[in-house]
């Protein structure tokens, strides 16, 4: 039997996050979600049915972010697996990109979360996080690794900085690949961006190329560009319009540069997971398959660089749930394969084999 893991997965809650995000006229809807649902059965009723899903989704995400603590949203998440799944969980740090200080710091954060580790030391695997405008010297970062045990990173550029930012170029990227720890990061169009940014600027922090300085500077650290381009441009790959010439997910694919990336054997140590992504499922599934089935070299390289992630609890913001997708993956894939991708990778992405 394969033992999942899942390389990609949130518990923090309403405490780490930023009382005046993603608007501040959203606080008083935080208090009394229930408006949320009327309000998006208001939008049904007159025909306004993409708004309402945003609405519903965003009920969804609300429920799970007023869990007080991360051990109530980790309970929320173990139910959908078998006991022996182990969980990488990501922090996150919201203190820097423009909408001010959460109720808990990531200090906090990052102790409770070691703390729930103790707790279930077979099931989570801790990583760390920074925003370099947050931590310049990355003294909390290295705290949580070298006090708390934590093992691996967690960034995410599109709150505002580089992935090549001087700070971790300095002070993270070489210590990480000396130790052999690895790298957790966004890489989706979609998601957090930092306040008062625009799609442009956030796009230019997060696309695949944007690594390209950080690999080569530091060959043997292991990056995971997470979502695997995210769902805009798996949808733009799956139904390409040439009329669509002012799209950015047409003319630069993230899902078809990472595959390139990959497959090309340039960048032997970078990887990327299909979070959040594989969510919709009907619509993409078929074309992971197809991607990771190829006899040549780029596939063989794919399918020995991608790895099983949720994104919970973003996650229930779809209709799907954790097991629902676990399952159809798993049948759509076959039990080697997702075998490969669940356990074989994720042991070899976390330095464990």
């Amino acid at each position: 039997m394969t033992r999942i893991t899942n390389c990609h997965v949130h518990l923090f809650n309403h405490r780490h996050i930023p009382g005046d995000y993603p608007y501040r006229i959203l606080r008083f809807f935080k208090s009394a979600p229930f408006l949320i649902r009327w309000m998006a059965a208001g939008l049904r009723v007159i025909g306004q049915h993409p708004a309402a899903d945003r609405l519903e989704r965003l009920y969804r995400f609300n429920n799970e972010a007023d869990a007080d603590t991360q051990a109530e949203v980790f309970e929320a998440l173990a139910h959908h697996y078998p006991s022996d799944t182990r969980f990488v969980v990501l922090p996150m740090e919201l203190s820097a990109f423009g909408y001010g200080a959460p109720e808990v710091p990531l200090s906090a954060q990052h102790d409770e979360l070691a703390a729930l580790t103790r707790a279930h030391p077979a099931n989570i695997i801790p990583f760390a996080t920074i925003d370099p405008r947050a931590d310049p010297q990355a003294t909390e970062l290295w705290r949580a690794i070298d006090t708390l045990g934590f093992r691996g990173v967690k960034l995410y550029p599109r709150m505002g900085f580089s992935p090549s930012d001087p700070r971790l170029m300095e002070h993270v990227y070489p210590e990480l690949e000396r130790r052999g720890l690895p790298v957790m990061t966004h890489c989706s169009r979609g998601g957090l961006m930092g306040h008062g940014m625009s799609e442009y600027s956030a796009d230019r922090f997060t696309e695949p190329q944007a690594y390209i300085p950080v690999l080569k500077a530091h060959p043997s650290l292991r990056i995971c560009l997470a979502h695997f381009g995210g769902s805009r441009d798996w949808a733009a790959y799956a139904r390409p319009d040439p009329k669509a010439w002012n799209d950015d997910a047409q003319r630069d694919n993230w899902q078809r540069r990472i595959r390139r990336m990959i497959g090309s054997g340039a960048y032997p140590n970078l990887w990327t997971d299909i979070s959040y992504t594989l969510f919709n499922f009907e619509d993409y599934a078929p074309f992971l398959r197809i991607f990771l089935m190829g006899e040549d070299e780029e596939s063989e390289r794919l399918r020995d660089r991608v790895l099983f992630g949720s994104d919970f609890y973003m996650t229930r913001q779809e209709k799907l749930s954790e097991r629902e997708v676990c399952f159809r993956l798993r049948n759509t894939l076959g039990e080697e394969m997702f075998r490969k991708l669940a356990e074989e990778n994720p042991a070899r992405w976390l330095g464990e084999t």
